[in-house]
């Protein structure tokens, strides 16, 4: 029996089998998954989430796709795909909701600039959805995403749908602890202030460096976490790794932490190129590199 035989009737308007995962993601590669789950709203995907945990197959969350490498076989379980859910809703006081697949850029642009609220330079020209932003906790020198957050609604697969109130001991450099791996992050309460800084300069700012160093393409943006007190683009690019090619897939000439699918890559072809850097850089500097991209299949 197939999985679509066995869902509830009120979801299968939302349920796809072999269903192509490598449009939703930035490298453009990878397979299908084997039966995807698209909610459109919350409550669609509390069900879906809570179904999908019954089964006892292999799940996963997908976003924005932004910060993700799907095998080139696929996922031989079921994908939760989050892009439908994307309500943003104003509640008074500088205090707004924002469901999971809302896309971060919107929240900057839509909320942020308009209303000229402080932090725009920290979460400025980042990819991907607010899902992903929170469960990686996004951002760069400037702030994060985390910052912004007064709560977060989360299911786990041994609690159903919570609110968690944010605090600093919940999250860290690209990374949290209030959604574990395979967590559904349902959606976001952000609570933001206002600066006398106009924030409109500094939006152009970022947006215009963005394009002056990082190269355009299918990527995930970077591809390794800077190791503390260091950067890992520095040191790849001290291994002399930029240019370096396997296949379809390259190391990027303008900035040594971005592996570009720029020939018709393949996802084996990205892989490939990140282990041969995470070894030079362990041969040669002591420093063993994680990556941001997380792997699906």
């Amino acid at each position: 029996m197939t999985a679509m035989k066995t869902l509830p009737e009120e979801m299968r308007a939302i349920a796809h089998e072999d269903y192509p995962l490598a449009p939703l993601t930035l490298y453009k590669v990878g397979g299908s998954a084997r039966l995807a789950l698209v909610p459109r709203n919350a409550d669609e995907a509390c069900a879906a989430y809570a179904w999908m945990l019954d089964q006892g197959e292999p799940i996963v969350v997908l976003g924005g796709g932004s910060n993700v490498l799907v095998a080139d076989e696929g996922f031989p379980g079921i994908v939760l795909v989050t892009t439908q859910m994307n309500a943003m809703e104003s509640l008074g006081e500088d205090r707004y909701y924002v469901e999971a697949g809302a896309v971060l850029w919107d929240v900057v642009t839509e909320i942020m600039l308009k209303n000229n609220y402080d932090l725009v330079g920290g979460l400025t020209g980042i990819p991907g959805s607010v899902g992903g932003a929170m469960y990686m906790n996004a951002g760069t020198v400037n702030g994060t995403v985390c910052q912004v957050l007064e709560s977060v609604d989360v299911i786990t697969s041994d609690k159903p749908r919570h609110t968690v109130p944010m605090n600093e001991a919940l999250y860290g450099y690209r990374g949290q602890s209030y959604c574990p791996p395979g967590g559904l992050l349902v959606s976001g309460v952000f609570k933001f202030w206002k600066t006398d800084e106009p924030q409109q300069p500094i939006y152009d700012h970022y947006i215009a460096r963005r394009q002056r160093t990082q190269p355009k393409g299918n990527c995930c943006g970077s591809v390794f976490k800077n190791p503390e007190g260091n950067h890992a683009g520095r040191l790849i690019e001290s291994c002399g790794l930029k240019g370096t090619r396997h296949g379809g897939a390259v190391i990027s000439d303008m900035h040594a932490n971005f592996i570009l699918n720029d020939r018709d890559g393949t996802a084996d072809d990205i892989k490939a190129l990140i282990e041969i850097v995470r070894e030079r850089v362990l041969d040669e500097h002591g420093i063993r590199l994680e990556t941001e991209v997380v792997p699906i299949g």
